[in-house]
């Protein structure tokens, strides 16, 4: 989940990915391939504990329908939903991608950030909206991008941020209400998915060749395999998460 936001922009000290080769190009449709892909729990998930409002009014009203608890381990029939899946190695600087200029929003509702899992892209806006009748406080804690603390008093307020560096994933908290927390992945492709209905993905429009995909979940780390595409491809790969010992 995440927090307030308003109007402001990340800057790396970090090196930024390698710039497009002078031959780069962009990518061939009529041979690219897809990734399509499930991301498995394995074993009894852990169980998400209940979340306690009880310190703001507002958010106890916003969720009177019972309890509500974390969104750590969403597991829909062994699917594991909320893992940020992307192309980590592989592209090298051959390839041109546009960078959007429409604004990914995350939305602070019911005292949750709504999506609690995104992705985007660098230099593109991510639009932080409060729509809740009560204070909150964003504060996004990148490592290799600055890090950014701003509050939203009322609702209707806005902000916008950019990260300048590829990251995943970045951390949001609200310094307000202590259980809100949101996780967003920053890359400087368009290759990229949160897995949702049940742990699915899809990864379109690949040109072909040989690439580390790596699935990145908040609590239980990191995996990462292999995968080599020909031209038209179409592939299906698996993660497997299982609970921490």
């Amino acid at each position: 989940m995440a927090a307030c936001g308003g109007s402001d922009s990340s800057k790396s000290g970090q090196p930024s990915s390698p710039r497009a080769a002078p031959d780069a190009k962009k990518v061939d449709e009529a041979t690219a391939a897809t990734i399509t892909g499930k991301v498995v729990f394995e074993g009894t998930p852990p169980v998400n504990p209940v979340i306690k409002m009880s310190s703001d009014p507002a958010c106890v009203s916003a969720n009177n329908k019972g309890d509500v608890t974390s969104e750590a381990y969403m597991v829909t029939d062994g699917g594991l939903d909320n893992v940020f899946v992307y192309i980590k190695d592989g592209l090298g600087n051959k390839y041109l991608f546009d960078t959007p200029t429409e604004p990914v929003k995350i939305d602070q509702k019911g005292c949750h950030y709504l999506p609690h899992v995104l992705g985007m892209r660098t230099s593109q806006p991510l639009e932080i909206v409060n729509s809740d009748p009560t204070m909150h406080n964003v504060h996004g804690m990148p490592e290799a991008n600055r890090e950014f603390n701003f509050g939203q008093a009322v609702p209707g307020m806005s902000r916008a941020v950019t990260f300048t560096t590829p990251e995943v994933l970045i951390p949001f908290k609200c310094d307000v209400h202590s259980w809100m927390n949101a996780y967003i992945g920053v890359v400087d492709h368009p290759y990229f998915a949160v897995s949702g209905g049940g742990g699915k993905f899809q990864l379109r429009t690949i040109p072909p060749g040989t690439y580390m995909i790596e699935a990145v979940h908040e609590k239980l780390g990191r995996q990462s395999q292999s995968v080599t595409l020909g031209e038209k491809d179409a592939k299906a790969i698996t993660f497997t998460f299982k609970p921490k010992a």
